[in-house]
């Protein structure tokens, strides 16, 4: 087993997916039943689960597919090895992407309609978000208001997590009617950002602290608060990383609060304009 010398070297290489960790087969995969935590095989499905969530191999809130358990055990590797390490902190610099999407027009929305329609309509909101970023390989790092904010990181979406965040964002548009006969049933933005930012537990060692800090994920907000309806906004890093082909993308340079970016515009189909958004198109 390799030793590393600080705590974060060794959460780097938990979150980037090459940790010697990930080489190993669980033995749990011979215990029935599917689905099954996508690291460590075990069982979410009867009879297994019946015992095994006891022990706390229930599936994690930010996604399902993989275990509670899987995430105290990364803690638990980075606390064995030597070196300083702050207090209620876990979590290393990682190269990721994210996806920030968040509906157009919530407050008209919310004026216009029973405030039981709305919170039915938000609450289809975080259904459909949470299905396609968890289908994806995504992680749901927070739901705040009108907004989902998405992290794809190596260890669970792969080397190709820009191109998970991209195909994520225009498959959650189309899960919420842009592109369609009818239009959007949810007016949707979104902004796509790959880059290096700090992930891991922050304040308490829970699977609910985990989150990313940083720039990037600034710029990513930043970004899908800039996108119209049926929008998808990916920087140059994501789209580089992305490996998206060429196919003459409309490019946009926008002021970020601080940051300058040059966007790829991407479509999720025509959107009215009757929202009452002033950045629909």
């Amino acid at each position: 087993m390799k030793k590393y010398e600080t705590p974060e070297e060794e959460w780097h290489d938990l979150l980037a997916g090459t940790h010697p960790h990930f080489e190993h087969k669980s033995p749990l995969r011979f215990i029935p039943s599917s689905p099954r935590c996508k690291l460590c095989a075990a069982p979410f499905g009867r009879p297994g689960a019946a015992v095994f969530r006891r022990y706390g191999f229930g599936p994690w809130e930010k996604h399902p597919k993989i275990c509670k358990r899987c995430l105290s055990g990364m803690e638990a590797h980075a606390k064995t090895c030597p070196g300083p390490n702050e207090q209620n902190i876990g979590g290393a610099e990682v190269e990721l992407s994210m996806l920030f999407a968040d509906v157009r027009g919530s407050s008209k929305l919310a004026r216009q309609m029973p405030v039981w329609d709305f919170t039915r309509l938000m609450n289809r909101f975080y259904a459909v978000s949470t299905e396609v970023l968890v289908e994806a390989d995504g992680i749901i790092e927070k739901f705040v208001g009108d907004e989902v904010a998405g992290l794809f990181l190596p260890f669970l979406a792969g080397p190709d997590h820009a191109r998970r965040a991209v195909e994520a964002a225009q498959a959650l548009l189309l899960a919420t009617g842009h592109g369609s006969d009818e239009g959007p049933w949810c007016p949707l933005g979104a902004g796509v950002h790959t880059g290096t930012a700090f992930v891991g537990f922050v304040k308490a060692s829970t699977a609910g602290d985990f989150t990313a800090l940083g720039d990037p994920v600034n710029i990513t907000a930043h970004l899908a608060s800039q996108a119209a309806i049926g929008e998808v906004l990916v920087t140059n890093e994501a789209f580089t990383a992305a490996d998206t082909a060429e196919d003459g993308f409309e490019r946009r340079q926008l002021s970020l609060k601080g940051f300058s970016i040059e966007a790829v515009v991407l479509s999720g189909g025509p959107a009215p304009a009757a929202i009452g958004d002033d950045r629909a198109p």
